[in-house]
């Protein structure tokens, strides 16, 4: 299979799921409600998804077309070069048997690649393919396979499962009419596919435009992919030319709504005129905010699908507002799931964490500055521990008042006024039995506590056999990469590859950041001595682990822990899932402005399991993992086995896919990856027989299985074939199409 054929294979992968997403909404639905003609508002539906089906279709064919066309000296396929990136410090890898059976990988140039405005490939994590199918399409498919899940339901039924043990959602009675929770959640679909299509238009608009100022300012001969000639060097012009053209896109797309009111077409009909003015600014700033914090994290497809996610929720977050201040004028909350405590909570913890690093920025950035800073350039080194701990304190206390104060009346108001840390403590002691949740909470400390006790052992005891045998080695500092690579992409080696890359020299942890960590003692050990006795005498038996079989750890740890949560208190672990959400985002606060005493500790505990896709300044890995796993409950999932998607899916498939891809994987997919037919085959068989195990042990209901395996196995094709964050794409591909496809 050829590299043109890999991508040709994806994208009729992606834009048939889209097609059939619609086409299913179209055929297959048919909701009677006397406030809403269902039909009318499927047929447009269908009309604005073959739309951007088309488009996205016609920029591949162009984009295509336009790289066989033009006259360029440089091949497009050149032999593998040693990356610039820094290695990780560990040992060589000779355990790999197939090396010997191995050809050299090819890889592609990225004159094919597509921007942001006013952003250059620098921004973006390296990668063989931008990934812009994936954000154009990924939010209109979730979107579509959620309206049909709601679509398909009795008209009379509750959209919340009957297993979750929460209150029952908030109805309005206004003036405008009184709709049931079914009603309220198809009408916030409709908007949500309305919206995802809204993200999409914007996301191809920026690309576009970006390709056309960018042919504008070309000159005869090569281009360096690291630079753009039109985007220029001053971060400040860049930052004006962004906001100018927010401003002149979110105005095209006011035009373009008012356009079809006056001709009577229902595209983006349930988006209101200030709902395209928000949702347009929010986000295009948020595609610019992150590409510019969170540099070189994101290709552009995982970019959008961030985009359009931060823009949903903070689309949530004004609905359920406005519906408290104006509850005689709104007919329905506006939410994408059902409105419960739930929902309100997610809102409190996630936005709330990123309002909070926000506000207290000062202290971050004082905080990161100082860290950077040598001591024998300042005046008085003596000071910097001093700065260091009133800087931590600020923030530690700043984090404080903002969730007992702004975050916390937020959600004290949005729950009717009712204490939220005191409701919090009742939904604890409110499970099947009084002492069900404390103790599903004692087993997620437990197993978490042990794991991290059990790593940082292992990992000193890594450090201790390097320092014997590999000194002089180095390890792999997010955001400390050398100059980028121009012209080349290493291949992405998560998921069923068959080898793994290894990068070239760099400089340490503390320096490639800039921050200097002087006296660092040990990672703390858990004050637990059992775990400490049991450890200690298993250390002497443990080999050191490669990087691969430490990363895949925590995937099998996914299931261990979250299998029974998920299995008999859905709600209850939909809710810790936002919770650990929120503590990952404080945590990586803490790690990359340096905070005292625990960001040394934190960065050099997480840095053992990078790969080359966390080259970028933000740590995302443990971000991707978490939201791969809770986007089934997330999304609130209408049966036990939509439940357990993400947990399967890339605890057991992706886990074992990685495995024995590179251990028994021969035959490759493309020339340009590492993923292989074996691990595809691996992983398919793998999730299936999980189901299957979830379904004797009566944690599931009946399925076909071959609908399922149908769609594990169209999941593992695309996961091989596309360079994405299988993390992210592959539990909500899998979730979509098993809604479409009905398994049960």
């Amino acid at each position: 299979m050829s590299m043109d054929a890999r991508r040709a294979g994806e994208t009729l992968i992606l834009i048939g799921s889209v097609v059939y997403a619609s086409s299913k909404i179209w055929e297959d639905t048919n909701f009677h409600s006397p406030l809403f003609d269902s039909r009318q508002y499927n047929l447009w539906v269908l009309t604005e998804l073959h739309l951007l089906a088309g488009a996205a279709a016609l920029y591949i064919m162009w984009l295509s077309n336009s790289l066989i066309s033009s006259k360029t000296n440089n091949s497009s396929l050149l032999p593998d070069l040693p990356s610039k990136r820094p290695a990780s410090p560990r040992i060589p890898e000779p355990r790999d048997t197939n090396l010997k059976r191995r050809t050299p990988l090819l890889f592609r140039k990225k004159a094919d690649f597509g921007f942001v405005w006013m952003s250059v490939p620098r921004n973006y994590r390296e990668c063989s393919d931008d990934g812009i199918l994936t954000g154009l399409l990924f939010g209109p498919l979730v979107s579509s396979a959620l309206l049909y899940s709601s679509l398909t339901l009795p008209p009379s039924a509750s959209p919340l499962p009957s297993s979750w043990r929460i209150e029952a959602p908030r109805l309005l009675n206004s003036a405008k009419g009184s709709y049931n929770a079914l009603e309220a959640l198809i009408l916030s679909r409709y908007n949500l596919v309305d919206l995802s299509n809204l993200c999409s238009t914007i996301l191809l608009f920026h690309v576009c435009a970006s390709w056309w100022f960018e042919s504008r300012y070309r000159v005869s001969g090569s281009t360096l992919d690291n630079e753009r000639k039109s985007v220029p060097r001053s971060a400040g012009k860049r930052l004006g030319y962004f906001v100018l053209f927010t401003l002149g896109t979110t105005i095209s797309m006011l035009g373009i709504k008012l356009g079809l009111t006056e001709f009577s077409l229902g595209i983006w009909q349930h988006l209101s005129l200030l709902e395209i003015i928000v949702a347009s600014s929010f986000y295009q700033c948020t595609l610019y905010g992150t590409v510019r914090l969170a540099h070189r994290g994101f290709t552009l497809g995982e970019l959008g699908i961030v985009g359009f996610g931060g823009t949903a929720l903070f689309m949530e977050f004004l609905n359920v507002t406005a519906a408290r201040i104006w509850p005689l004028t709104t007919p329905y909350i506006k939410t994408y799931r059902v409105p419960t405590p739930l929902l309100i909570f997610q809102t409190a913890l996630i936005a709330g964490s990123f309002l909070t690093g926000f506000a207290l920025s000062p202290f971050l950035i004082l905080s990161r500055h100082i860290g950077q800073r040598p001591v024998r350039r300042m005046r008085n080194p003596e000071l910097k521990l001093r700065q260091r701990r009133l800087l931590a304190l600020g923030f530690y206390i700043g984090s404080f008042v903002m969730t007992m104060g702004l975050i916390g009346m937020w959600t004290y108001w949005c729950l009717g006024k009712r204490n939220p840390w005191l409701w919090v403590i009742l939904y604890i002691l409110e499970g099947r039995k009084q002492w069900s949740r404390p103790a599903l909470l004692i087993y997620w400390a437990a197993l978490g506590s042990l794991s991290v006790a059990g790593w940082n052992r292992q990992l000193a005891r890594s450090r201790r056999f390097r320092a014997r045998n590999t000194a002089g080695e180095n390890i792999i500092v997010p955001g400390s990469g050398g100059a980028y690579d121009s012209n080349l992409t290493a291949p992405q080696s998560s998921g069923n590859s068959s080898d793994t890359q290894s990068g070239g020299t760099g400089t340490g942890a503390g320096s490639a950041l800039g921050l200097t960590f002087p006296n660092l003692p040990n990672l703390p050990h858990i004050p637990n001595g059992v775990a400490t006795d049991l450890l200690d005498a298993a250390d002497k038996h443990v080999p050191t682990l490669r990087l691969n079989a430490r990363r895949k750890f925590f995937h099998a740890l996914t299931v261990v822990m979250f299998v029974p949560g998920i299995a008999f208190d859905p709600a209850f672990t939909h809710l810790s899932f936002s919770v650990a959400f929120a503590l990952f985002t404080f945590a990586e606060y803490v790690r990359y402005f340096a905070i005292y005493p625990f960001g040394a500790s934190i960065h050099l505990f997480m840095n053992e399991f990078l790969d080359q896709k966390d080259g970028g300044t933000a740590i995302l890995s443990h971000f991707y993992l978490l939201t791969g796993c809770a986007g089934s409950l997330w999304l609130e999932g209408s049966s036990p086995l939509l439940l357990f998607t993400g947990i399967l899916v890339l605890g057991v498939g992706d886990a074992l896919a990685s495995i024995i891809g590179k251990r028994v994987g021969i035959h490759r997919w493309s020339p340009t990856t590492n993923k292989t037919l074996e691990g595809s085959f691996a992983f398919t068989l793998s999730v299936v027989f999980s189901a299957w195990l979830l379904r004797l042990f009566g944690l599931t209901e009946k399925f076909s299985t071959l609908r399922y395996t149908a769609v594990i196995g169209m999941s593992s094709i695309l996961e091989a074939l596309s360079d994405q964050n299988d993390n992210v794409t592959l539990p909500l591909f899998s979730f979509s199409l098993l809604v479409l496809v009905g398994t049960s």
